[in-house]
């Protein structure tokens, strides 16, 4: 396989993943020429070539399949680029050699070896005194003929897509004949024969992308706004490099996307497994870059929550479905085991039509608007005028704007009738106004009188026992003040910098005697494990709190700053894989599907850490040692003494002391002190590599290895990954399972940064088997010495690049 890079586009870093090469046997000869004349023929080992040199037409077979010959058009620099095929369904044989004519009446025909004809352009027009067939730098083949007004396009590659959308292609149909404009997938990365997916345009409401999967809609963008289809309003961010837009007219409702002068080229793939790809070609490193994709995670399934359910894959939880506010799940065991499928249903049933009372609208806001299959449609309505129309109709159930170009509220009318489906929250998105019951107003209402009114009952308690809390402190105030010194010389006060703002921080306060007693006096038979830091030791307090107690020992590398740091961030931060101050852990046996639990598990705490608490925190120390079980062998992620904590827009930074365990630690973090989430990343991968193989970082016993990651690489560039599965295993292992989560740690121990995914995106590629993966690139890998290091347990200092590094082992 070609050696592989990536490219950085401007303003958009991390949308760049690198992309699986797919060679292909072409041919080689050309003629010199773009242009095939009335009567000409191209036989297999000649081509056509554009007038830049972009695109070529000719023969070729894919990878591993020689004895199949198809007519193709590819990208010239990248001849596994392939972005139309001719003869999907009816391949040549080798054996024969097949010819390409362009017969006198201005069709197209592919001739095997006996003259049969496999496949031809099927051209309907009146027959040209003179055509000819030119393949242009859009990677369009045109057949024109020239009798009559000379140069009436005859007929175009274009209007018939293979898996491919290139610049100034349509996807759409034409709603008077009937034609369409669709993708349709390949059956393998290296069979062209159409395949179960397609990507087509959804004319039935607003003009909608959708992605189907045999008869099954898998996918779809969201209606078109005038600005974007409503589910990816990222479409926005890429105007300098791409103009999008939908054509709406009598004979035609189609996307087209248009390149910049400057931007790279691009295409749009639908892969085997349903997924859309935007590739970008980096002419640098002469590789093909994943500049976007779709869907991009579980909320992006199509009716994921059901009717009137909504997904929200920014939630802490697991579970990403909710029910719209008025609505409950239709079976709420269902729901709580994931399975959200069956939607939601009215607390309250509409009034409509009763005579007497009325209901009403309430907005949900920034929302991927519903499948508009079942809507009503009115481009000349204002907002006020949809909700008028609405209300007088007792099967519409929502509203929204159709058109926002104009800013505002927006124009246009779109209404749903008797349900919704496929909703879910994404940034900028539109206002959707769904239809209640009078009465769930009512209920709204009297929430918020009790907002008010409570504080205010409040204050008047507060006020008439103030007399008898005086007194009652006082006796206490004694008692307290001693605990408040020493909680204040432990903690301190942050700077009015810092966000986390501890000095009213809540903490559970537990005496050294106690801690004493809990420990049996930090006996050796309590010891947990040791590091550079000390000992932890396993203590139990009152109530049968089972906890681990840390003991800083005398030289080590975390002090006052470190342990104070730790204690705030587990204090504020509230999530099922985060530990909390009190937690149990626990050691077994581990099987496959209890390993893939933990790798699932920890993947969402670093969500949580990453994107989904109040503040960005990098741990800067993920390794397993630092990752608990509880009794049902659930992990926690702990020590957050070397944690960073970022705020506003801020998502790297740089150290002059380097601190944490090295084979845990990113390149860019260990060589340059530079850190970000994606330093978290590459620590994951390396605990997911080791969770698998059974093996630690370090090898011993495989000597012709440095580390776990380079006989991980070895394996799988040989084809023989499922060779790193722990052996205890066997029983209990689902290869696919296994081979996925080899595949996703190497993709994030990739030496780049930029190159590796979000914690987001290990997440949904872990619980969504049939999302396309990029190929890996070879990770680097630190020398030997500072493994020698790590085994010792010890403190160690270096230095790199005038940086003081200091090495910890914890546990």
């Amino acid at each position: 396989m070609e050696a592989q890079t990536t490219t950085r586009f401007p303003n958009h870093p991390a949308m760049i993943f690198p992309v699986l090469l797919l060679f292909l046997r072409a041919s080689a000869a050309a003629i010199a020429s773009d242009t095939l004349s009335n009567g000409g023929n191209i036989t297999d080992g000649e081509t056509l070539v554009s007038a830049s040199g972009s695109f070529t037409l000719g023969f070729f077979s894919p990878t591993g399949v020689p004895a199949k010959r198809y007519l193709g058009i590819w990208f010239t620099a990248s001849p596994d680029a392939v972005c139309w095929v001719a003869n999907r369904d009816t391949p040549l044989s080798n054996t024969t050699s097949g010819v390409l004519v362009l017969g006198s009446t201005g069709i197209l025909r592919l001739l095997d070896g006996s003259g049969q004809t496999a496949w031809s352009s099927n051209t309907t027009s009146p027959a040209p005194a003179v055509a000819q067939a030119q393949l242009l730098d859009s990677g369009n083949l045109v057949v024109r003929g020239q009798s009559i007004g000379g140069g009436g396009v005859l007929w175009q590659s274009f209007d018939h897509p293979s898996n491919t959308l290139l610049a100034g292609m349509r996807l759409g149909k034409n709603p008077q004949t009937g034609a369409e404009w669709s993708l349709t997938s390949w059956r393998a990365p290296n069979d062209p024969t159409p395949g179960e997916c397609r990507r087509v345009m959804d004319t039935k409401g607003l003009p909608d992308c959708v992605s189907w999967q045999g008869n099954v809609k898998k996918y779809r963008t969201g209606p078109w706004n005038g600005l974007w289809f409503s589910g990816v309003p990222e479409m926005a961010s890429y105007s300098e490099l791409f103009s999008n837009q939908v054509i709406v007219r009598p004979d035609e409702i189609a996307y087209i996307f248009n390149a910049t002068a400057d931007a790279p080229f691009s295409r749009l793939v639908l892969s085997e497994v349903g997924v859309l790809q935007r590739l970008a070609w980096d002419p640098a490193s002469r590789v093909w870059n994943t500049f976007a994709q779709a869907p991009r995670d579980v909320c992006d399934d199509y009716a994921m929550c059901g009717a009137f359910g909504m997904c929200n894959v920014n939630t802490a939880s697991t579970l990403f479905c909710s029910c719209i506010v008025g609505f409950s799940p239709v079976n709420p065991t269902q729901w709580s085991m994931r399975e959200s499928g069956g939607g939601c249903r009215r607390n309250v049933p509409l009034e409509c039509g009763n005579g007497t009372t009325t209901d009403g609208f309430m907005a949900v806001r920034g929302v991927k608007l519903p499948d508009t299959d079942n809507t009503t449609v009115d481009m000349s309505s204002t907002l006020d005028e949809c909700r008028a129309r609405c209300f007088a109709n007792c099967s519409c159930v929502a509203y929204a704007a159709a058109d926002i170009q104009g800013g505002g509220a927006g124009s246009g009318c779109v209404m749903w009738m008797n349900y919704i489906v496929d909703v879910r929250y994404v940034d900028k998105g539109q206002d959707l106004y769904v239809r209640l019951a009078k009465s769930e107003f009512a209920k709204e209402k009297r929430m918020d009188v009790a907002r008010i009114v409570l504080p205010v009952l409040a204050s008047a308690l507060a006020l008439t026992s103030a007399g008898l809390y005086l007194v009652w402190i006082c006796r206490l105030r004694g008692q307290r003040r001693n605990k408040n010194i020493q909680k204040k010389e432990i903690l301190g006060y942050l700077n009015a910098s810092n966000e986390l703002g501890d000095e009213n921080l809540e903490l559970p306060f537990v005496s050294f005697g106690d801690i004493i007693t809990a420990t049996n006096n930090f006996s050796e038979a309590n010891m947990l494990g040791q590091g550079g830091f000390g000992k932890v030791y396993k203590g139990m307090l009152d109530e049968n709190k089972e906890v681990a107690i840390k003991r800083l020992g005398q030289g080590s590398g975390q002090g006052v700053e470190e342990f104070r740091n730790e204690v705030v961030l587990i204090a504020k931060l509230q999530h099922r894989n985060l530990v909390r101050l009190l937690d149990a852990a626990s050691k077994k046996v581990l099987d496959w599907p209890t390993r893939f639990k933990i790798i699932k598990g920890i993947s969402r705490g670093l969500i949580y850490l990453h994107q989904d608490s109040r503040l960005t925190i990098i741990h800067r120390d993920l390794k397993p040692s630092n990752i608990l079980l509880d009794a049902d062998m659930s992990p926690k992620i702990s020590d957050f003494g070397m944690a960073r904590i970022f705020g506003g827009n801020q998502h790297e930074a740089n150290t002059n002391r380097v601190v944490g365990t090295y084979g845990y630690m990113s390149p860019e973090y260990a060589m340059d002190g530079a850190f970000s989430v994606k330093s978290d990343t590459y620590s994951f991968g390396v605990i997911l590599l080791e969770i698998i193989s059974g093996l630690k970082i370090s090898l011993t016993h495989i000597t012709d290895f440095p580390n776990l990651l380079a006989y991980a690489w070895s394996l799988w560039k040989e084809g023989k990954a499922m060779n790193l599965v722990d052996s205890s295993l066997v029983g209990s292992c689902s290869p696919n399972e296994a081979l996925r989560c080899i595949h996703i740690g190497l993709l994030c121990v990739q030496d780049n940064p930029n190159s590796r995914p979000l914690m987001s995106s290990v997440v949904f590629m872990l619980e969504n088997e049939t999302t396309a993966l990029s190929a890996p690139k070879q990770p680097v890998y630190f020398s030997q010495r500072y493994s020698e290091a790590q085994e010792t347990g010890e403190n160690t200092s270096s230095s790199m690049n005038n940086m003081s590094v200091t090495v910890l082992e914890g546990r």
